[in-house]
């Protein structure tokens, strides 16, 4: 695999005011989408992982060479994405693959694996939330403890590193990022979801609590894998789409790590057909 080592390059922090005004568009929307749920919730996502492959694509690839994979697997993605709203999973799952392959194919001399690694990324940032937000019992509950958890994990560890400080994470990779700030927003998580965990009318919130603690766990991880592929290929920002927060995968890091970890969790207790209320209920 190619790539560089070296420091990343780009612009100052952002101003919090800018990512104030950011957040203040994307949670709302989100959680409208959600709300929505059908195509609705499904096309929004798809459009979303279009946009990170895209900034994946574009990040590990020279850009003379990335137009092509980006273009291929975007495609892919699409169909994919569409093949199961319309209930042909395994049609998805071929829309996939055709598309790495194309990708990926001879005439491609770039990073192989670290595109194959963005056809996963992006097709989980559509296929997690999708399943989830199927369940017909507790799909909508089961996004929004995804948000919540998320979203509190983001926040607090952004307020609790900065007002608190302390030894750093991985100074290696994040250098900005605390023990202190990790620990804040674990915390801040696990009551953001034991909230929504109650509003849905989960019985066990000793295991939600629980449930809430390794998402924002996941969540954090994501967010400091993004930022070793950054670092590892010379990059500040996966893009600049965002005012105050760069590109889109810089903004969902966290969120598609979490919605793995929370599928991954449904489907192992509820299966394909109640994966989110076996997520929600203990």
């Amino acid at each position: 695999m190619e790539g560089s080592s070296q420091k990343p390059k780009g612009r100052a922090p952002g101003d919090l005011l800018l990512r104030v005004a950011s957040a203040m568009v994307m949670a709302p929307t989100a959680i409208a989408f959600a709300y929505l749920g059908g195509w609705w919730f499904l096309l929004f996502w798809l459009a979303a992982a279009c946009v990170v492959f895209w900034e994946w694509t574009h990040l590990v690839a020279p850009p003379a060479k990335a137009v092509r994979p980006a273009l291929a697997g975007t495609c892919g993605l699409v169909f994919a994405g569409l093949a199961w709203g319309l209930g042909y999973p395994v049609v998805a799952a071929a829309a996939l693959v055709a598309g790495y392959a194309v990708a990926v194919g001879p005439a491609f001399k770039g990073n192989r694996l670290w595109i194959a690694g963005g056809v996963l990324y992006a097709a989980t940032l559509v296929f997690a939330p999708a399943v989830l937000r199927a369940d017909l019992s507790y799909g909508l509950a089961a996004i929004l403890l995804l948000f919540a958890v998320v979203w509190s994990t983001d926040i607090a560890a952004y307020f609790g590193g900065r007002l608190i400080g302390g030894p750093k994470l991985w100074p290696q990779v994040s250098p900005n990022k605390t023990w202190s700030g990790a620990l804040s927003g674990a915390a801040v998580a696990i009551v953001a979801g034991v909230a929504v965990g109650w509003g849905a009318g989960a019985g066990n919130l000793f295991w939600v609590a629980t449930v809430a603690l390794l998402l924002s766990i996941a969540a954090q991880a994501g967010d400091l894998f993004e930022s070793s592929v950054k670092r590892h290929f010379g990059a500040k920002d996966a893009g600049q789409i965002i005012p105050g927060h760069g590109g889109l995968m810089d903004r969902l890091d966290g969120f598609v790590a979490a919605a793995l970890l929370a599928v991954l969790i449904g489907l192992a207790r509820g299966g394909i057909e109640s994966p989110s209320a076996a997520l929600m209920i203990w």
